[in-house]
């Protein structure tokens, strides 16, 4: 009975797994660029300046500047100011922001946000730089949940489903593997599908405890999208606005009383709040309605400092009195934010992130190798079939080609996106809608290209162009812009210099990989030329 209830769990693993991989495949290599999507953001962005020393910044005097450019510049009604100090990941610039007075004064409708970045130096505003528009790294980081050209509904479905049954294959591998730290340690390369089922094990365990928690905390994302009934079931039925609005702490009701003392100086706030942080310490500082007279300053403190949400201090607009936090959420809204924010890694720092992203290739690592596995165990029975005179099985072969062109096929895509991102115009209209059909046609027609090809000579193929792809990006770069190595080294602007050196990796990785396959490929056809000679030498 034990061994019938692994035999049986084996079986789920493997068709579960098969099922679902191509899609988890395009999900984690989406996802785990979304970890830098900031930062792929700027890359996409040449235009942008490069970055400069957050520190140089005095975030007093550039908080009163900022102050007074809203107070000279935003309309008297309008609704949420904000100052972005520089420093932080993905805002290297000093800028304010505001939403204006909505047009038609609807209760709860949202005005127009209006965002401008100022010189700390003097506190105007400084020119904007013309940007091109691209999808950038965002792009990328929601396709993973939402896919592209699908219906919205339709596609956090899809991959809440896919995501359900991967947290099933990972719960049922680990059951199928009984040894499975013994198995961790144990690798026999050249052994075929022993090797295969080796590396998967030894990615598998290597990264368990992410797998667990990405999967399951991707599906507490869209709770109540999955789980429906439980909403549906309470007062809140057919009104689910009232319920997030519930949920969020959004009240609708708001003092419309004009205030007629003057908003309180905001940077003895900011030496506050650095009194208890830590200099440098406060990200954001916020007003909400500042022009009624219930208004209150907000200071949010730069990330890290904890899993979920952010450290706060909330003072009165008018005094400068320190008011008292917010009602705290319940325990099961605090559990729900924990989870969302180690799904995100929202509070990591520069290494945690890398870990992150090295997490996210594993997983990657894991589904290659476990759809690469289902076709290794059954090349042996092809294989005969061949030497019969008969041609692969068509599921076999559909499985085979659909690897191809999803685990070699899918990083040449990604790769040809950040090219389009480079060879399209700048002033093309359409140019961000451009950048994903290019990566979707790239993709689409890898898919189809391996149909055509012998398997080895397919994959070798797909790698080789998948690493030249990577590798000459940076190349790429020097060319069309002057933000390339030579000019971001020097500069210390790492995010663009390491986006072009984890570029270079990238394809390193994928030419070792080619070069494996190209050896793979010589073996093979070496009893073949063995054979050809015998056949030759009878014949003489």
């Amino acid at each position: 009975m034990k061994e019938g209830f692994r035999q049986c769990m084996a079986w789920l693993h493997t068709w579960v797994g098969l099922v679902v991989g191509w899609v988890l495949f395009f999900v984690f290599v989406t996802g785990t660029a979304g970890y830098f999507a900031h930062e792929i953001d700027r890359w996409m962005r040449p235009e942008l300046p490069l970055a400069t020393d957050a520190a140089a910044v005095d975030p007093h005097r550039a908080v009163a500047l900022a102050q007074a450019y809203l107070q000279a510049n935003a309309p008297p009604q309008s609704q949420d100011w904000s100052v972005q100090l520089p420093g932080q990941r993905g805002s290297s610039a000093l800028s304010v922001s505001w939403r204006e007075p909505p047009a038609d004064g609807k209760p709860g409708a949202r005005g127009r946000f209006v965002r401008r970045t100022l010189d700390p130096a003097t506190g105007q505003a400084a020119a904007e730089p013309v940007v091109r528009k691209t999808g950038g790294g965002h792009l990328l980081y929601r396709m993973h949940y939402m896919l592209h050209y699908v219906p919205y509904d339709v596609a956090i479905r899809l991959v809440g489903a896919c995501t359900m049954l991967m947290l099933m294959a990972v719960v049922t591998g680990v059951i199928t593997h009984k040894k499975i730290f013994v198995d961790f340690f144990t690798f026999r390369p050249g052994k075929g599908q022993r090797s295969w089922l080796d590396a998967h094990n030894i990615i598998s365990v290597t990264a368990l405890p992410f797998f667990l928690m990405i999967t399951y905390s991707g599906l507490v994302f869209f709770l109540f999208q999955y789980m429906p009934a439980g909403l549906a079931a309470s007062h809140y039925a057919g009104n689910a606005q009232v319920f997030y609005d519930d949920l969020l702490q959004r009240s609708a009701a708001v003092d419309a009383t004009v205030s007629a003392q003057p908003l309180t100086a905001l940077a003895p706030l900011v030496a506050q709040a650095e009194a208890q942080w830590g200099a440098g310490q406060v990200a954001r500082v916020g007003v909400q309605q500042p022009g009624r007279a219930d208004a209150d300053v907000q200071l949010v403190r730069m990330a890290g400092g904890q899993i979920a949400g952010s450290d706060r201090l909330r003072f009165d607009a008018r005094t400068g009195e320190a008011l008292p936090p917010k009602a705290e959420d319940g325990a099961a809204r605090e559990t729900q934010d924990v989870l969302l924010a180690l799904h995100e890694g929202r509070f990591a720092g520069p290494v945690l992130r890398w870990l992150y992203f090295a997490s996210g290739l594993l997983g990657c690592a894991m589904i290659a190798t476990g759809l690469v596995l289902w076709t290794a165990k059954r090349r042996t029975q092809q294989d005969k079939r061949a030497k019969a005179g008969g041609k692969p099985e068509f599921g076999f072969r559909l499985v085979e080609c659909l690897n191809i062109g999803t685990v070699a096929g899918l990083p040449v895509a990604v790769a040809a996106y950040f090219w389009a991102n480079r060879l399209i115009p700048a002033d093309f209209a359409t140019r961000r809608e451009w950048e994903a059909h290019v990566l979707f046609i790239t993709w689409g027609v890898l898919l189809l290209y391996p149909a055509w090809r012998t398997p080895l000579r397919a994959w070798l193929e797909s790698l080789w162009l998948a690493a030249a792809a990577f590798a000459l990006l940076p190349l790429l770069n020097a060319l069309t812009t002057d933000r390339h190595l030579g000019v971001t080294l020097p500069a210390g602007d790492w995010v663009l210099a390491g986006f072009d050196l984890t570029m270079l990796a990238l394809g390193a990785c994928l030419a070792v990989a080619a070069r494996r396959v190209h050896r793979r490929q010589r073996a093979a056809a070496e009893p073949a030329r063995a054979r050809g000679a015998v056949v030759a030498g009878a014949a003489l």
